[in-house]
């Protein structure tokens, strides 16, 4: 029986679909991290000030306005996240910069 796979080793790197899923998920990471930072900001002040409370977040209900601009954060958010896709399409230098621009939203996002 043989000791070793006679398979070709699998590609470590994974190329050009691996660097733009990975660029994708670092984009929504660094979305995430500011988000999250945030909140607990509001979060921390607003329970220092005795504004309100995490039972009040959990009970909020948004009105029809409110879930409108939510609606139009959200597709902005999902268009940031997935234009690393689309990036496929084009050419090499579009997909440098889209990742440049990636970057520097997160240098640029703000520190809580």
């Amino acid at each position: 029986m043989a000791r070793r796979a006679r398979s070709p080793r699998p590609d470590r790197d994974g190329g050009a679909p691996a660097d733009r899923l990975l660029a994708m998920v670092m984009a929504l990471a660094g979305e995430v991290s500011v988000l999250r930072e945030r909140l607990d900001t509001i979060e921390r002040l607003a329970a220092a000030k005795g504004v309100f409370s995490a039972a009040d977040i959990d009970a909020y209900e948004p009105d029809e306005a409110a879930l409108d601009a939510r609606d139009r954060w959200r597709a902005g958010f999902l268009d940031r996240v997935l234009r690393i896709v689309r990036a496929g399409e084009e050419t090499d230098e579009a997909y440098a910069e889209i990742v440049r621009e990636i970057s520097m939203e997160g240098e640029n996002a703000p520190r809580r």
